[in-house]
């Protein structure tokens, strides 16, 4: 991301009542933190500029700890919202919900919509599932990595 998208995405921040935003690709990390007058933005370089790492650092294996590793007694995922937002589970107020707990779904089948500055994001199975359990309330908030929904693969 060069630097005028950089300011870009700090203005579009600076212009909401969003406290904390995080980005993250393959090649870079961004993260911008809002407090009482003080802005603070992180963003990792690409593997290609960041400094090379030890020999011992190497060789670890990099392990998330909010997230346990899947043992076989547990069949079922999460699915995450891929954006920092608000969680509505229909398209309008008056709407039917896309999924209720039990549906199956297609991949491709929209399971929720995710607002984030003004803009509503569908967010689509990624592959045929059971949903099991629906972890947000409508319009709660939600942030990046967020588990929305427990669903059983199919």
């Amino acid at each position: 991301m060069d630097i005028k998208d950089l300011k870009t995405l700090i203005k579009l921040v600076t212009d909401t009542d969003i406290t904390e935003f995080e980005m993250e690709s393959e090649d870079e990390k961004i993260v911008i933190k809002r407090g009482r007058g003080q802005e603070v933005v992180h963003m990792a370089a690409p593997p290609a500029y960041a400094a090379s790492p030890q020999p011992a650092q190497a060789a670890a294996p990099i392990e998330n700890a909010e997230t346990p590793a899947p043992t076989v007694e547990d069949k079922f995922e999460t699915i995450t919202s891929p954006i920092v937002g608000t969680f509505y589970r229909s398209p309008s107020p008056d709407s039917d919900p896309y999924v209720e707990s039990g549906s199956v779904v297609e991949s491709g089948d929209v399971l929720c919509i995710v607002e984030a500055m003004k803009l509503m994001n569908e967010i689509e199975a990624e592959f045929k599932c059971r949903i099991i359990e629906i972890l947000k309330e409508n319009a709660e908030p939600v942030e990046f990595g967020e588990a929305v929904f427990r669903v059983e693969r199919l």
